[in-house]
């Protein structure tokens, strides 16, 4: 285990939680308070924290060597940097749009992981798909790195020895295809989320409680 790498993630994480108490970094521009988290800002936030932790962590326990970032580290922020630019844009135009009411940015924070599974008619199936992979893609990419990490100090003529410049994981084409199509399709359909009628429950055959 490393402990540097778990120290420099729960800092990142902290500010991340304080940036966000005090200047709604990870939030929709809304005008009710609490505003709903923002997926698309969580992700870029999410996996900056990742790789940064990871890139410090080298620099400091490999004598300050910066290392070289593979292109699927770049094309994985990316990614994140193109989802938050559209959900961005997005947002704008629904909320210039003088024909769109009860905009889903404009709906109180429920919780952390409700907002950013939910438009405003509640948890939705592309929401959920998104969220999913960037977690478990996440969670592999820390169990991968911290153990490229550890064989990283083998002897260079050990079978698991790991250069520096690929301490880093790197991941295959289709498995970014993968995270790009998640995204864009988020993307896609967010467009819609604030034209779509907001769902009602109605109760039918309503009766007293106790009558027939």
């Amino acid at each position: 285990m490393d402990f540097v790498f778990w120290a420099l993630l729960l800092v990142f994480i902290s500010l991340a939680i304080l940036f966000d108490k005090k200047y709604f970094m990870l939030r929709d521009n809304s005008i009710v308070l609490p505003r709903p988290y923002s997926f698309a800002r969580t992700q870029l936030v999410w996996w900056t924290i990742i790789v940064l932790s990871s890139i410090v962590t080298i620099i400091i326990r490999k004598n300050w060597i910066i290392p070289d970032l593979a292109d699927s580290t770049l094309y994985l922020l990316g990614i994140s940097s193109a989802t938050i630019v559209s959900a961005t844009l997005i947002d704008i135009n629904d909320q210039t749009n003088p024909n769109l009411t009860g905009l889903s940015q404009n709906i109180k924070s429920d919780n952390f992981f409700i907002d950013i599974l939910s438009d405003k008619n509640g948890v939705n199936v592309h929401r959920f798909q998104t969220v999913a992979f960037n977690i478990v893609f996440g969670l592999w990419f820390i169990k991968r790195f911290l153990a490229n990490m550890d064989n990283s100090f083998l002897s260079i003529t050990d079978k698991n020895y790991v250069d520096i410049n690929n301490i880093i994981p790197i991941f295959t084409p289709n498995n970014l295809i993968l995270l790009g199509v998640s995204s864009g399709v988020y993307a896609a359909l967010k467009t819609t989320e604030n034209k779509q009628t907001t769902a009602t429950k109605t109760l039918e055959n309503p009766s007293p409680s106790g009558t027939d």
